[in-house]
């Protein structure tokens, strides 16, 4: 496999914007049905008081953001979530938890949300924090298909986002999750103060890994009042979509996921990340603990762009 050279990836983010979008939707074509769109629905499964300081997060106990906290879910409550998620055309149910990582005893109980999920006839994926390579295996024997561990940035801006684990601990947790036999979710986070050089060395670092990220969620930063990046320069629309045409042309064959600040977008900018290469999105209209584009919207715009929902 290939192996890109930061410098090739800056290239590609120079290209004149038609000519990056030409390219990232051929590519997209060769390898996916462009008029397709894979559906999944997040669901918060423990909220707050996370240990973590990452400076976007609502959930991180360092910060006063007037979040409520709340134990771990009920199981039949995740299900009756899950149920919702699949009749509102979702294919995979993903599941979340403010944790710096699960206890074993907590495991156990997300171990059991994964095969109940899955029974429902859903993919299940779930984000937990950092993750032992016996927990991974564990996971994968319950059936889980994918863990979503994201890098949030690239390895040299990392520490002006969190500085209470390091870029390396997520690397070795990705690392514990592809050897267990886990697809990898994992993408990264635009508008926290990067440059196109810290998202071309964060689109390179996951196109470079020995397995890509089957999926790859790229987030436009939702601004919480509270985080330290409460009021950070908005992300440049055109320069977004420029990112997820890097993403699509770096790793031909992963899903690229449209993800947070979806609410905050124009259906035409929407519309020009699906033609640059993005082909999944989040349904329903809370994703953890921050807005989502309403499922009534989502319906309406995927009609007038002729995408179907798989």
């Amino acid at each position: 496999m290939k192996k890109w050279l930061l410098d090739d990836v800056l290239e590609l983010f120079n290209m004149p914007f038609n000519d990056l979008l030409f390219k990232a939707h051929t590519i997209h074509r060769q390898n996916f049905n462009p008029n397709e769109i894979q559906l999944s629905t997040l669901y918060n499964i423990k909220t707050g008081s996370c240990p973590e300081n990452c400076s976007y997060c609502s959930q991180s106990a360092h910060f006063n953001t007037g979040l409520k906290k709340e134990p771990l879910k009920e199981l039949e409550d995740v299900l009756e979530k899950a149920r919702a998620a699949k009749q509102n055309g979702a294919s995979r149910f993903c599941m979340g938890a403010a944790w710096r990582g699960p206890r074993e005893s907590d495991l156990d109980k997300v171990i059991e949300m994964v095969k109940e999920v899955k029974s429902l006839g859903l993919e299940t994926c779930v984000t937990l924090g950092l993750l032992k390579p016996e927990q991974a295996v564990k996971l994968k024997e319950a059936g889980l298909d994918y863990y979503n561990h994201n890098i949030d940035t690239s390895e040299s801006h990392y520490d002006k986002i969190i500085t209470t684990r390091t870029f390396a601990d997520r690397l070795e947790t990705i690392q514990s999750v592809s050897e267990a036999g886990i697809n990898v979710c994992c993408g990264g986070i635009l508008g926290m103060g990067e440059t196109t050089r810290d998202r071309a060395e964060m689109l390179m670092t996951l196109a470079n890994m020995d397995t890509p990220p089957k999926s790859v969620p790229i987030n436009m930063l939702v601004q919480v009042p509270g985080t330290p990046l409460h009021g950070t320069a908005a992300v440049d629309a055109l320069d977004f979509v420029r990112t997820i045409a890097v993403a699509r042309i770096l790793m031909p064959a992963s899903y690229v996921r449209l993800s947070a600040g979806r609410s905050e977008m124009s259906k035409e900018l929407q519309a020009l990340c699906f033609f640059a290469g993005a082909n999944s999105t989040f349904s329903g209209e809370q994703l953890l603990t921050v807005e989502n584009q309403r499922l009534s919207d989502d319906t309406l715009m995927f009609e007038k762009l002729g995408l179907q929902t798989v």
